[in-house]
């Protein structure tokens, strides 16, 4: 008769206490398989999500100063193509974190395979740095591209002047979409509710947000209701980088956009860690 192994006994096989979790600390491997995972499900239609996206907003910069730029005008003292550029490049970063970070786990609910995504060893903030660094690693490149093209183009000046805010500004309004696009994976149910997040909400509050003007030349309740629109500090504070100019206090947006984003960091892991809308 077989003898049970005794409480002080180990079974050869049990590599840990049933139940409690094996991997301690962050799980660096499976993070960096995730974020290579979510990159290179964009990056393989690269045409789509980063060339296109570039191609569109240099057709904003050349419909607009050409319908306004070619009179010599100016706003806030420098001429109107060098104004609209900076806000150009990170309102297509804006729209691009958002699309990305909004697809993985949506696609996953719709398709059935959402699981993939819950199995792995990964902790919830594991999966969100995955999720959020690869659309921030998106918004970048596609940052990069528009930036490398308005460089050749006629009659613009795109060369920054404060490298640190360009970076803050372009890191804290990806985060930003970024988490507004993981929360709303999470609540779609089907792509059109995606699709209506992104014509409703993204981008009017993007396209009024200052991309083409000042708010200073806004009525005054105009200019109110401007500045209660998170997008309109970052394409401020990151003109700033760019121009050395702003209409908006720089510090107050820095750290308004930290807030906000660490803000929307609790809610997303608090919904993913209780399994809201992905778990039975």
């Amino acid at each position: 008769m077989n003898e049970r192994p005794t409480s002080s006994q180990s079974s050869p096989w049990l590599v840990g206490v049933p139940g409690e979790p094996v991997l301690s600390g962050v799980n660096w491997g499976g993070l960096k398989t995730l974020y290579i995972k979510e990159v290179l499900r964009f990056f393989k239609v690269q045409m789509q999500t980063v060339w296109a996206p570039a191609i569109t907003t240099l057709l904003y910069l050349a419909i607009f100063t050409v319908a306004l730029g070619r009179s010599g005008r100016t706003v806030m003292g420098v001429a109107f193509a060098d104004f609209i550029a900076p806000g150009l490049i990170v309102m297509a970063m804006l729209q691009n974190a958002f699309a990305n970070a909004s697809f993985s786990l949506l696609v996953g609910k719709i398709q059935g395979n959402i699981v993939d995504y819950l199995m792995p060893p990964l902790s919830t903030g594991e999966l969100i740095a995955g999720l959020v660094g690869a659309a921030v690693t998106r918004a970048f490149f596609v940052g990069v591209a528009v930036w490398l093209a308005m460089l050749l183009w006629p009659g613009v000046s795109v060369m920054p002047r404060h490298l640190g805010w360009v970076l803050w500004f372009g890191l804290m309004g990806s985060f930003l979409l970024a988490f507004l696009g993981l929360l709303t994976s999470l609540w779609a149910e089907k792509f059109d509710h995606a699709a209506a997040v992104t014509n409703f909400v993204v981008t009017p509050l993007s396209l009024l947000s200052g991309t083409f003007y000042s708010v200073e030349q806004l009525a005054p309740s105009f200019r109110a209701i401007s500045h209660a629109n998170p997008f309109f500090y970052v394409i401020s504070g990151f003109r700033y980088g760019f121009l050395g100019i702003s209409d908006s206090p720089i510090l107050v947006g820095a750290v308004g956009l930290l807030v906000l984003n660490l803000a929307l960091w609790a809610i997303c892991y608090s919904l993913l860690k209780s399994g809201w809308k992905i778990k039975a």
